[in-house]
């Protein structure tokens, strides 16, 4: 069976830093995975070694069925979406939203190769589906934090991914932008070819239902895989961060964890 992410013995080191150590992990096709982890886990290393920015220093790593060292990255990225604040350092605040969006389609930041009015007319469409249509003709740097956000979400699905990275993509967004964004992800875990998602928070109750699979990090190790039935439990999230946790919940398919 084909799968999205295979961890071999992966592990990664900086100088003489070991970040990441000995990681073994599958994702198989339309899985939806969350990651949690204290500052300093090694969750951001993760992320770009799923990317192609940084190679393993041991072990393989197979990427929607490409393995590394042996396959075009380039090629591969267009297959992954990727959404994250980090993103927007990279962009072109005066280039039109439309044309953000559609750049996803290439993997690249600003627009270098040539596009028909078709594709374009394609990323006004995807934009529009997601609620953005008020953003068309505007330039990235007039948006709000949540409508770059939403932006940011077109462009990962331009390319039809197989495999979509959501990086903390609440962060910074206040109490109604956050809802609205998380509603929109959960719409795309509904579509009928969803790409598996792969989403990183430090916030329990933006793990929606559609995430069933977590994957807790902790000082560049797994900590723990499995169900969040298995996981989102008092006991094991204070062992996890070695400190009381208490979990308040209205709601079974919502969890909110706060310091004891």
């Amino acid at each position: 069976m084909k799968q999205v992410l295979n961890f071999d013995h992966v592990s990664f080191q900086r100088g003489e830093k070991t970040i990441l150590y000995d990681i073994n992990w599958q994702v198989k096709p339309q899985e939806n995975w969350a990651i949690l982890g204290l500052n300093g886990a090694g969750k951001t290393t993760l992320l770009k070694m799923i990317h192609g920015d940084i190679w393993p220093s041991n072990g393989k790593l197979t990427v929607l069925d490409h393995l590394f060292g042996q396959t075009n990255i380039p090629q591969l990225r267009r297959k992954i979406g990727w959404v994250s604040n980090a993103l927007q350092d990279w962009l072109h605040p005066g280039d039109l939203v439309e044309q953000i969006v559609l750049s996803g389609k290439f993997a690249s930041i600003g627009l270098y190769e040539r596009y028909t009015a078709a594709e374009l007319q394609e990323a006004c469409n995807l934009l529009t589906r997601l609620g953005g249509e008020k953003f068309l003709g505007k330039t990235y740097r007039m948006l709000s934090q949540g409508e770059r956000q939403l932006t940011l979400i077109a462009r990962a699905m331009m390319a039809q991914p197989e495999l979509l990275i959501l990086d903390e993509p609440c962060n910074g967004l206040d109490l109604f932008a956050r809802q609205r964004l998380l509603q929109k992800i959960s719409t795309i875990a509904q579509l009928p070819q969803s790409p598996a998602l792969l989403l990183v928070s430090h916030y329990t109750e933006e793990l929606l239902p559609c995430f069933t699979n977590l994957l807790l990090l902790k000082k560049g190790e797994i900590y723990a895989t499995g169900s969040r039935q298995q996981l989102l439990t008092a006991p094991v999230l204070t062992d996890f961060y070695t400190k009381p946790i208490e979990i308040v919940s209205d709601d079974p398919r919502r969890i909110i964890v706060y310091p004891k």
